[in-house]
């Protein structure tokens, strides 16, 4: 996996400007995400291109999560 790519996903997941979701989302990034599987990364990052409202609701259940982002790497996010 691209080093510089991880890069800049990890400092999205920090800097999402809605500070919750930074809370949740850098340490995951700091953990796992150089153990995620190339298709798991992309997921990963379809899921920070998501409205901070929508990403935090869905993570913490206050919110069902529609479908297309209810897969395996929200789960290990949850």
């Amino acid at each position: 996996m691209d080093d510089t790519r991880l890069k800049k996903i990890r400092f999205r997941a920090w800097h999402r400007g809605f500070r919750e979701a930074d809370l949740i989302l850098g340490p995951f990034a700091d953990k796992h995400l150089a153990e995620l599987t190339p298709t798991q990364v992309d997921a990963f990052e379809v899921l920070l291109d998501q409205p901070d409202q929508d990403l935090y609701a869905w993570i913490v259940g206050r919110e069902p999560t529609p479908e297309a982002y209810d897969g395996e790497v929200l789960d290990l996010i949850k």
